[in-house]
């Protein structure tokens, strides 16, 4: 089977919804679903969330960063404190990122876990300028901002994670391999990973979008985070690197110094979030 081939086979079984996941991402995602039952309770969160070490420790990490300790009272050394501290929506966004770097778990080839790897940083990159830019120039809603910048790029780690069967898949052509993944698989993982439809369709805006000014939408935030992170995507085509902020229309937005300490506070939510690899 040649790439084309390949592509029209993976992107048909996404129009059909057959959307194939590896056990891993199964097993995380009835976690996910265990933690937005409405009738679950602290208590359960937290026995969920010991069941996961790595999500216990990213919990307790996250809860100690300036972004949720703005006071900087003493640092948080369980989970429980850590999970009444971020609360239910910023450990399910966090779940999520579980769900996302377990897409890479069955992989073989070296150069392919190395793009997974490549594309996992910038995620948690994106995510965590998100939430912070969704706080001080769009005023969206930084929990659904750190989410959407999470799952934002999850149609290429599915697409990662079929490249194993499909050898030669990505070779030189990453704008069929961007056109594909916004097309046609981001939009069937996004809805077989029930992801809110607003969130979905900011996602999918994201390319060929333009910044509005001021920017002040969810997929605005995303095109921020996605222009500032320090790490591309290894995968379409990358987005260019942001001018300097004095020649940019972002400056009649924020200034520099606010503009720093959003990239550090960044810096910081992105060092809680990334993490050995779970594959």
């Amino acid at each position: 089977m040649n790439r084309i081939e390949a592509f029209g086979y993976i992107a048909a079984q996404a129009a059909r919804g057959d959307i194939i996941f590896p056990t891993s991402v199964n097993a995380v995602l009835r976690l996910q679903l265990a933690l937005e039952d409405p009738d679950c309770h602290l208590e359960d969160a937290i026995r969920l969330v010991l069941g996961e070490p790595q999500l216990a420790a990213r919990t307790v990490a996250l809860a100690n960063t300036a972004a949720y300790n703005r006071g900087g009272g003493p640092a948080i050394t369980n989970v429980r404190a850590a999970v009444s501290r971020i609360g239910y929506r910023r450990l399910q966004a966090l779940v999520a990122s579980l769900v996302v770097r377990q897409f890479g778990s069955r992989i073989v080839d070296p150069r392919l876990r190395a793009k997974v790897e490549q594309l996992w940083e910038h995620t948690a990159h994106v995510a965590a300028l998100a939430e912070a830019f969704a706080r001080r120039v769009t005023f969206v809603n930084p929990d659904t901002a750190l989410f959407s910048g999470i799952v934002h790029e999850v149609g290429g780690f599915y697409l990662l994670s079929r490249a194993d069967e499909f050898p030669g898949l990505l070779d030189d052509d990453p704008e069929k391999w961007a056109e594909l993944c916004e097309d046609v698989v981001s939009r069937e993982v996004l809805r077989k990973l029930a992801v809110p439809e607003p969130v979905a369709e900011a996602i999918v805006q994201v390319r060929g979008a333009w910044l509005n000014m001021p920017p002040d939408s969810l997929t605005d935030t995303l095109l921020l985070a996605n222009q500032y992170s320090p790490v591309p995507s290894p995968l379409g085509t990358p987005m260019p690197p942001p001018p300097a902020h004095a020649d940019s229309a972002l400056d009649f937005v924020l200034d520099e110094e606010t503009l720093r300490e959003i990239q550090e506070e960044a810096a910081e939510v992105y060092q809680s979030m990334d993490g050995p690899s779970l594959a």
